[in-house]
């Protein structure tokens, strides 16, 4: 019993550094390079197979087919991939998910190299504060831990050896024909599904090294790995669009087509050549721990690079009538809109495409904003009817709940580490969604004025509805304008913060000259005519703070207010 409490205590913490590492690992290096990263999977739509290159190098950079993948759901519902291309992505992130496994196979001591990282990064982290530097940091100490996570899992297993029942209880898992791989295989799937498919794979191979497990056995669980990672895609498309369930489709479907395809020739094929690749697999080395199979974790390594790369060499050339397939399983709904808060998994592994997610909401809420102020013109000179005037006060309630959406999905994205760009999007896009959402409210406000001005048989004279569109057309030319800066968060050189500046001053100087004209129109003789005004001076007001929105927007876009 003290045995099995040493192993699961020793076991289980070198688990959770794994878990920890690999977290820290790939939280450093998408901090590093997440804007590269995004950029670099652009590639991925230019041809077929620089899909399937970028897929490898991003799992490689990323070291992590989890992060790719919530990428991937993320590019495909916002349209900036097709599902072919994200398929070819999916291919190549499968492949390059094995840099993971040839890391734990080739650390020749990690406890000293999982020591080294710890100092190394501990000091870049800790000590210097040039961000790309300190996130750099963060990454080595995520391999530190994950190959100190190796180190005690390897280390928590001794007990076992000492334990005849424990023992034999493991040896006696025997894998002599395909059902013995595939019940492997099922279990396998259930663990890494709840944990990391490198992890599951990490822990077979810690057991076969360590004489426990065969290394038949340690094959078959590749294949429940692979299946159980395909998790990861479909928690990130719960609740999004039918275009992001069709990738977490496509990379479930084309992981287990591969495993039965090549199950059968996982005992007659994959094992002789991963043993013939590397001979001297089964050499016994006495360590401080007992006797060890190092050489066992090699050609499980190569196996699985080998069965990921015959996978993707099936499903590349059956690529679009692939992806045709998937499009019949899951139809595309009619009007289908994404929504964001159903998307905080796939946030939560890739901070850089949740921004450029949230961008398509924010700019949904710039046209609809424009929108709105054209139909509230014609609405003024007496072109509209009570569907626009509906039309306005819906549309109000919509990006109420667009902006309450993307302020809870990046909040949630925002409670990570973030590289200092992405941080400054993440800010930049809340700023935005708040002052459009505001410019719908103040058009909201417009139609409740005229409605109540029409209650009280209170008509706008010709006179006074000529000020109030002229000054809706000021305020509309500057919208315009502001909007069209709004194609990305991030500061561009078209932006002229100064002349955005200069006109807000001008149009607020034309609205408060039009503001004392209409006062001016209070007549003694006319009883009616104060809340006449009244209403008008109202509609005028909500231009000033539409206006000033779009003038905090122009200084969102630049940073700040020019010096």
């Amino acid at each position: 019993m003290r045995d099995i409490l040493l192993m699961i205590v020793i076991s289980g913490g070198g688990l959770g550094m794994f878990l920890l590492g690999m977290k820290h690992l790939s939280e450093g290096l998408q901090a590093v390079g997440g804007q590269g990263l995004r950029k670099f999977m652009g590639l991925a739509t230019t041809h077929r197979l620089a899909g399937v290159g970028t897929g490898i190098v991003s799992t490689l950079i990323a070291q992590s087919s989890a992060i790719i993948t919530a990428m991937v759901v993320g590019f495909v519902s916002s349209g900036m991939m097709t599902l072919s291309q994200a398929i070819n992505v999916i291919i190549g992130a499968n492949i390059g998910t094995t840099g993971t496994v040839w890391v734990v196979a080739m650390a020749p001591s990690p406890e000293v190299i999982g020591l080294v990282g710890l100092a190394v990064g501990g000091i870049f982290y800790f000590f210097i504060r040039r961000e790309a530097i300190h996130n750099l940091g963060l990454a080595v100490l995520g391999l530190g831990l994950v190959l100190l996570g190796l180190y005690f899992m390897a280390k928590g297993v001794v007990p076992i050896k000492n334990n005849p029942s424990v023992c034999a209880a493991f040896q006696s898992i025997e894998v002599k024909g395909v059902f013995d791989v595939i019940m492997i295989a099922i279990g396998a799937m259930m663990i890494s599904a709840a944990i990391h498919s490198a992890a599951t794979i990490a822990i077979a191979m810690t057991l076969a090294s360590q004489g426990l497990v065969s290394y038949e056995a340690a094959i078959a669980t590749l294949f429940g790995a692979n299946i159980g990672t395909t998790v990861t895609a479909w928690m990130a498309a719960i609740g999004g669009t039918a275009d992001a369930k069709r990738t977490a489709l496509a990379h479930t479907l084309s992981n287990v087509i591969g495993s039965i395809i090549f199950i059968p020739f996982a005992l007659p094929v994959l094992v002789p050549v991963g043993k013939a690749l590397f001979p001297g697999w089964n050499i016994v080395t006495e360590t401080a721990k007992g006797p060890m199979l190092y050489g066992i974790m090699a050609p499980i390594a190569v196996t699985d690079t080998i069965f990921s790369v015959l996978r993707g060499l099936i499903t590349f050339p059956f690529v679009k009538p692939f992806a045709r397939l998937i499009e019949r399983i899951i139809k595309q709904p009619e009007n289908e809109k994404p929504h964001l808060s159903a998307l905080k998994f796939g946030a939560r592994f890739s901070p850089v495409i949740a921004c450029d997610q949230a961008l398509t909401e924010v700019s949904f809420m710039r046209d609809s904003a424009l929108d709105l102020l054209a139909t509230v013109r014609r609405i003024l000179v007496g072109e509209g009817s009570e569907a626009d005037e509906n039309h306005i006060l819906h549309r109000e309630e919509i990006l109420d709940n667009v902006q309450r959406e993307v302020t809870e999905f990046l909040g949630s994205i925002m409670t990570k580490r973030l590289a200092l760009d992405v941080a400054e999007r993440s800010r930049r896009l809340l700023r935005l969604t708040d002052e459009l959402e505001s410019v719908s409210d103040e058009a909201a406000a417009i139609v409740r004025v005229l409605r109540r001005l029409g209650k009280q048989k209170q008509k706008i004279s010709d006179v006074s509805a000529k000020v109030l569109l002229d000054v809706h057309d000021r305020v509309s030319q500057y919208a315009g304008t502001i909007s069209g800066w709004i194609r990305s968060p991030r500061p561009m050189a078209l932006i002229d913060p100064v002349w955005a500046i200069k006109e807000s001053s001008d149009i607020h100087q034309f609205i408060r000259v039009s503001r004392s004209t209409q006062l001016g129109r209070v007549s003694v003789d006319d009883p009616e005519s104060p809340l006449r005004v009244l209403g008008e001076l109202d509609i005028i007001n909500a231009y000033e703070r539409i206006r000033s929105y779009y003038m905090n927007i122009a200084e969102t876009l630049a940073g700040g207010k020019p010096k």
